[in-house]
């Protein structure tokens, strides 16, 4: 009788590198799955890039301040559940960031200074997530300011690895996990009949661990400067701007959330690490289902109350 076995596949989707296990007795049977995944996350990539013209995306962000425009009832749940999350998080999550001027935030070895606040506070002026007008009836989304953008690059990942999951395990796939370039969600249990290990990464040495967790039915992403920074005095700013700003955020290394949702996963990593260790750690605490374990500049760790961590 054949084994069960973690069956792996590494690719690049999303600008992103994902890796999809499949457990099972049959490698051929897995690779099915496991396309099948594939096919599903680049079918939500053409549905929501920026890259492309004719993308859902880019034809709300390029009829800004003109006219609404009608989306599919996919993009249209995803950009309610957006604004949900934004007034959870009271503006921390917004996927009006879209509107940020790349030209002054490049994060390259270009930038050796920080824009002066009044800069900084005028280039986010345009990121306003009650400037999204939805009509549910219609379906159509409308930015109320020309040169609002849009973007889902802080919930896109999530959403996508849930989606492959969902579509896998509709599919007959008992165990698996789907990691999209460390956001990830894993269901079932490894050929050993473990639970599947979960390092959470060292903010200083990214390929290292800063500690475990053995997850099953649970999704985790973390946010940390390491991704991407600049030195500026001897000071490390991370490439995530506060909405309200305009300027990066200091202070904290990392975030990971755990929760059983990869989308909300991903979606909560961002915020918290803007609102800081104690506001942050506050809201946490007071959603059912969703831990939080934060790093900050001076390595302490700080948990919401009910994680456990080794």
């Amino acid at each position: 009788m054949a084994r069960n076995a973690a069956f792996k596949r590494t690719c690049k989707l999303m600008g992103n590198r994902f890796e999809l296990t499949v457990v099972s007795d049959n490698e051929g049977w897995a690779n099915k799955k496991i396309d099948a995944g594939i096919a599903e996350i680049q079918r939500i990539e053409r549905l929501l890039t920026t890259f492309s013209d004719d993308s859902e995306t880019n034809q709300v962000n390029n009829n800004a301040g003109i006219m609404p425009v009608k989306v599919s009832g996919e993009t249209f749940d995803l950009i309610r559940r957006s604004i949900r999350i934004s007034e959870i998080t009271q503006g921390a999550f917004d996927i009006t960031y879209g509107s940020i001027d790349k030209r002054l935030w490049n994060f390259d070895q270009n930038m050796t200074a920080l824009p002066d606040r009044e800069t900084a506070k005028n280039m986010v002026r345009l990121i306003n997530y009650r400037n999204v007008i939805l009509d549910a009836e219609k379906s159509t989304v409308f930015l109320r300011e020309k040169e609002m953008r849009i973007g889902f690059g802080g919930i896109g990942k999530g959403y996508a690895a849930e989606r492959a999951k969902q579509i896998m395990r509709e599919q007959g796939v008992e165990s698996g996990v789907v990691n999209a370039s460390g956001d990830l969600t894993a269901w079932g249990l490894q050929p050993n009949g473990k639970q599947w290990t979960v390092g959470i990464a060292n903010p200083d040495l990214p390929e290292g661990v800063f500690s475990y967790m053995s997850i099953t039915g649970l999704a985790v992403a973390t946010s940390g400067n390491y991704e991407k920074f600049v030195m500026i005095g001897g000071k490390k700013y991370s490439h995530t701007i506060n909405p309200r700003t305009g300027l990066p955020v200091t202070g904290i290394k990392s975030v990971t959330i755990i929760t059983t949702n990869a989308e909300i996963a991903d979606a909560m990593a961002t915020p918290v690490m803007i609102m800081g260790i104690e506001t942050g750690l506050h809201l946490i605490n007071q959603i059912k289902d969703i831990e939080a374990v934060i790093i900050d500049d001076n390595d302490r760790m700080y948990t919401s109350k009910n994680i456990n961590v080794k």
